[in-house]
């Protein structure tokens, strides 16, 4: 179990190693998960191309510290565990609000980024007045109270009808966060706005989205994608908000092809 203290703040991170390419790539999960929602994306890639995944504070078994007040809380995060493992160049995976996070990192610091995959995620995400009410009920009720409907954004019907097990151990996830963790980041979504800076991103930029995302539309995305300069766009049939657990081999796909396009990427296996 590898911890290291940023700033203050314990994260629990796991770093796998591998030669295949010289750019790590970092994953960010989203609301309300831990980075064990990767694991049948980082078992598909091992020994393709070095990657770190981590709990962002407050999820997972990563500290609260001082709590979230703003996107940026995040990107310190992920800048000092880019820091203390000496990566020149990464290329950031970012989902939902990690995408938020990858967006935030780049603003920062862009020497520090290759590209970006930005998943099921968006330059604004939600409403103020569609965040309060989330915020007003989990305060009063619980995560509890949301599981359901959350569920029903970040899986298909399909998922819901042949995979009970493992909705069950993702709505277990959700509700099991921290609760003031949960809502400072809510906070942080709400007040985030990267209209203007994704304008600016210029590094290879891969947009993806699940065709069921109930959370960040295709649409929404799509519009994300309109934003970046040169960004390409990718649909991922068959997948709600959460494509790395739903159909983690198309999503691999991407990555793979993805990464090899990138001037200091290889060819899969190769």
């Amino acid at each position: 179990m590898p911890f290291v203290s940023i700033g203050g703040v314990t994260l629990h991170h796991r770093h796998i190693e591998a030669t295949g390419t010289s750019r790590p790539i970092i994953f960010i999960n989203s609301l309300g998960t831990d980075f064990r929602i990767w694991d049948d994306v980082v078992a598909r890639l091992t020994g393709e191309m070095p990657m770190l995944v981590y709990d962002k504070r407050g999820h997972g078994l990563s500290d609260i510290g001082s709590g979230v007040r703003s996107i940026d809380d995040h990107a310190d995060d992920l800048s000092g565990l880019i820091d203390h493992f000496g990566f020149d160049k990464v290329v950031l995976y970012g989902l939902s609000v990690g995408g938020m996070v990858a967006q935030q990192l780049y603003a920062r610091r862009p020497e520090l980024v290759e590209a970006l995959i930005l998943s099921d995620t968006a330059h604004k995400i939600g409403t103020a007045e569609s965040w309060k009410a989330r915020i007003a009920t989990v305060e009063r009720d619980g995560i509890e109270a949301i599981a359901d409907g959350i569920m029903k954004v970040w899986f298909t019907p399909e998922f819901h009808a042949r995979r009970a097990e493992d909705l069950a151990g993702c709505r277990n996830m959700l509700t099991r966060q921290a609760l003031p963790d949960y809502i400072g980041t809510c906070i942080a979504v709400r007040d985030a706005d990267f209209t203007d800076s994704a304008r600016r991103i210029a590094v290879p930029t891969l947009c993806v989205v699940g065709d069921q995302d109930g959370s960040t539309p295709p649409d929404l995305v799509r519009s994300l994608a309109e934003l970046i300069p040169g960004a390409r766009f990718e649909v991922i049939r068959n997948a709600a908000h959460i494509p790395c657990i739903e159909q983690p081999d198309a999503l691999v796909s991407l990555i793979r092809d993805f990464v090899a396009s990138l001037p200091e990427g290889k060819p899969a296996h190769g």
